[in-house]
C-alpha cells in the first residue's frame, strides 16, 4: 500500500493541553482517517496521521502554526482551494489570533470532518493519475507508440 501522509500540528501547554479548536479538529481528523482507510484501501492507498505538538514559545512567534493540516505534503488549504486566517481563541490560547481556515463566506475555527475528507480525496485521486496526467492533464496515450495505440478518430 502506498501512503496517504497527514500531518497535523497543534499547540500544546506545559500541562498537555489543547484548545477547544484543536481538540475538535483532533476528533474530526481522527473520524476521517477511519472512513479514509476503508475508502482508499480498494485503491492501494493508506492514510497515515502523525500529530505534531508546538511548544508555547513556538506558539507565541507564530500562531498560526498551530491547527495546520497538511495532506500528501500540501496544505489542506491548497487542496480545497481555501485560506487561512485568524480570530482569537480561547483558554490554553490566551488572546492569541488563532488559525482558521476560510472557505468561500465561511469562516471554520476548529476544522471539520467534511473538508478534511475532501482534502484528502483529492489528494488521493490526484495520487492516482498516470505519472503525466496528474500535471499536465494527458492521458498515457500520448507517450504511446503510434503502432500499439492508433490515433483517436477527430
Amino acid at each position: 500500500m502506498r501512503p496517504l501522509h497527514i500531518v497535523w500540528q497543534r499547540l500544546v501547554d506545559s500541562s498537555g493541553r489543547t484548545c477547544t479548536r484543536c481538540g475538535a479538529t483532533h476528533e474530526a481528523l481522527e473520524h476521517a482517517v477511519a472512513k479514509l482507510r476503508g475508502a482508499l484501501a480498494p485503491l492501494g492507498l493508506e492514510p497515515t496521521l502523525e500529530t505534531r505538538e508546538i511548544s508555547e514559545a513556538a506558539f507565541k512567534s507564530d500562531p498560526s502554526a498551530s491547527n495546520r493540516i497538511w495532506i500528501a505534503d500540501r496544505s489542506l488549504e491548497e487542496w480545497l482551494g481555501a485560506r487561512s486566517g485568524s480570530s482569537q481563541c480561547c483558554t490554553v490560547c490566551g488572546d492569541s489570533e488563532c488559525r482558521t481556515v476560510e472557505l468561500g463566506e465561511t469562516v471554520f475555527e476548529d476544522i471539520p470532518e467534511e473538508l478534511i475528507l475532501k482534502a484528502a480525496l483529492v489528494a488521493a485521486a490526484q495520487a492516482l493519475a498516470p505519472a503525466g496526467e496528474a500535471r499536465s492533464g494527458q492521458g498515457k496515450r500520448d507517450s504511446c507508440r503510434p503502432e500499439c495505440c492508433p490515433p483517436a478518430k477527430q
